[in-house]
């Protein structure tokens, strides 16, 4: 019998929501989300100490690090299920989320919902920029050091390491155990500042808004810890737009991986999702799992994401009309059609005296 869907057996639900009845079914719908577990007491301590500090809540993900890119050849993550691991790669997902019978009927009658949108956390839902910024800032102030104002520490400072930089870049530290401190208070600095924002990138809500009325399920992947991330999106009001989220505590070794695991929330195929990014290694995982991806201008220059499929400056320059144009000219069949006008160019006429006269 024909499956209308292909979900992980463990897929979290980001959400709280009421329980239901239903929920005991495998393929019972779930629109709305249940909030997960938070980590025992133990747990939490134990990543305290490591950190260096004992402030609640505990330290993000990864942050101040430079992640892997990831899927280069089409590789993705292993997960777990009731009969043992499955290895899940970008073919693997391509093919088994295939739409049923049912569903082909209603994104015929309706092809937005066919799409899947992923929305990176840094500087696409939030200004994260800002926040490392006064991360450094601060601690050069308690630190009584200086931050060069020019451009390559700049940018090493919003995209490189921590340690790097603080060893290579601002010379900061040389001993492993200052190194681990200040990277330590940099992150709680960093923390601090994000329990304090409220406020979403301009035009994200109006194009989210737009989005929902389509009919468009979204997800939001970052490599922040879930509950921080639920409850940033709180405070933006924006919680009720993302149907998935990917954070830390999926252990995704990638970005390309945390997309993967999105597309898979959302039930749509890699190939049929749209990434939203401002980061260059964020298209490329775009691309590497054969998803379009959306480069938002600003943290990078333009000349810089010339890779990414659609380009803009703001949300304000969106309209739905443009994801469908993303797909319109996309495949084999299309770069097959160029090849044959080519091949049938009409040959040259040849001037005789009737054609003359």
């Amino acid at each position: 019998m024909e499956s209308c869907s292909f979900r992980p057996a463990t897929a979290p639900s980001p959400f709280p929501s009421a329980p239901s009845s239903s929920s005991s079914s495998p393929r019972a719908p779930c629109p709305h989300l249940r909030f997960p577990r938070p980590r025992n007491g133990r747990q939490i301590r134990v990543r305290r100490r490591a950190s260096g500090f004992d402030a609640f809540p505990p330290l993000p993900g990864k942050v101040f690090v430079d992640e892997a890119i990831g899927a280069e050849y089409g590789e993705g993550f292993e997960t777990f299920r009731m009969d043992g691991p499955l290895k899940v790669d970008v073919d693997y997902l391509n093919e088994k989320l295939q739409e049923c019978f049912l569903q082909r009927i209603r994104h015929a009658m309706k092809p937005d919902e066919a799409f899947g949108l992923i929305f990176s956390w840094d500087n696409v839902i939030a200004d994260t920029d800002s926040l490392k910024l006064d991360a450094w800032r601060q601690l050069a102030l308690e630190e009584g050091k200086d931050i060069p104002s020019a451009t390559h520490v700049r940018k090493s400072i919003l995209h490189g390491a921590a340690d790097h930089v603080l060893r290579k870049v601002l010379y900061w530290a040389k001993e492993e155990d200052k190194m681990e401190k200040l990277k330590a208070r940099l992150i709680e600095l960093y923390y601090e500042n994000l329990f304090k924002l409220d406020t979403p990138v301009k035009g994200l809500r109006e194009w989210l808004d737009a989005v929902q009325t389509a009919g468009i399920p979204c997800a939001v992947a970052s490599s922040l810890d879930r509950r921080c991330m639920i409850e940033a999106l709180d405070r933006m009001a924006l919680s009720k737009y993302f149907k998935a989220i990917v954070t830390d505590e999926d252990d995704m070794e990638s970005i390309a991986n945390r997309f993967l695991s999105a597309a898979m929330k959302l039930d749509r195929k890699p190939s049929k999702c749209v990434v939203f990014e401002d980061d260059p290694r964020g298209v490329t995982a775009a691309h590497n799992c054969t998803m379009m991806a959306v480069a938002l201008i600003g943290a990078h220059p333009a000349y810089e994401l010339v890779q990414a499929d659609l380009a803009i400056a703001k949300y304000s320059e969106l309209s739905v009309i443009n994801l469908r144009r993303l797909f319109a000219n996309k495949g084999i069949s299309f770069m097959d059609l160029q090849k044959q006008i080519i091949e049938k160019a009409p040959p040259r006429r040849r001037l005789t005296v009737d054609t003359i006269f």
